[in-house]
C-alpha cells in the first residue's frame, strides 16, 4: 500500500485519491485490533460486530468512502466486507456476518492475494505482534472460504484480480499499477 500511495503521488490523475485499510485508525478499529491480540477478549459474534460498525464509519461518516466516491476519489482500501465475511464467517458462523454486511456496496475492483497459508504465515512470523486469527490450521480455512465466496464477487459485477502474492513486493506493486492503470482516474 506504501508503494502503490507513492506511485499514485507521483503520477498525472483526473481526481484526488484516498488510501485506507480495515480496521481504520479511529476509536473503534483500535478496539478490534487490541480484540484480535486478546486484550480484551471478545467472543467471535462480538467482533464481527465491531468490524461492522467500524466499516459502516469507514464508508458513511464525513470523510469516508461514500463522500469520497461520489466527488469521483480513487479509493483504495485494505480490506474490506469479504475479509469479515471471510474471517468472522469463519470465527462466528456465516450468518452474522452476512446479515451484518449486506448492505454495504460492492467493490468495483477487488484484488485478491493467493498465496500458501504456509508461507503466508512464515512472513507474519517476523512481525512483533500477531493476532489469534494467524494460525496455520485457521489460515487454510481462510483460503477456501476466499475461493468459496469469490465467485458471488464477480456475479455481482466486481472486476476481480488475482495476484501471486508468493512474488517480491516490487513484482505485486508492479502488478497492481498495471491494473490500477485501466482505471479511467489515471492520465499516463
Amino acid at each position: 500500500m506504501n508503494l502503490l500511495g507513492e506511485r499514485l503521488a507521483l503520477t498525472p490523475l483526473k481526481c484526488a485519491y484516498h488510501i485506507s485499510y480495515e480496521p481504520t485508525d479511529g476509536l473503534i478499529g483500535h478496539l478490534i485490533r487490541s480484540a484480535l491480540r486478546g486484550d480484551p477478549v471478545y467472543c467471535p459474534e462480538t467482533i464481527a460486530r465491531l468490524f461492522a460498525a467500524d466499516r459502516g464509519e469507514h464508508l458513511f461518516a464525513k470523510g469516508g468512502i461514500v463522500e469520497r466516491a461520489v466527488r469521483g476519489e480513487l479509493v483504495v482500501s485494505d480490506r474490506y466486507v469479504l475479509s469479515s465475511l471471510v474471517y468472522q464467517g469463519i470465527a462466528c458462523g456465516s450468518d452474522l456476518p452476512f446479515r451484518l454486511n449486506e448492505d454495504f456496496p460492492y467493490p468495483e475492483l477487488l484484488f485478491y492475494f493467493e498465496i500458501d497459508p504456509r508461507e503466508a504465515l512464515e512472513r507474519i512470523e517476523s512481525r512483533p505482534v500477531k493476532d489469534q486469527f494467524e494460525q496455520l490450521e485457521f489460515q487454510q480455512k481462510v483460503k477456501a472460504r476466499y475461493e468459496e465466496l469469490l465467485p458471488a464477487y464477480g456475479m455481482a459485477g466486481t472486476r476481480i484480480v488475482r495476484i501471486d502474492a508468493a512474488q517480491t513486493v516490487e513484482e505485486i506493486s508492479a502488478l497492481l499499477w498495471s491494473e490500477l492503470h485501466k482505471m479511467p482516474i489515471i492520465t499516463v
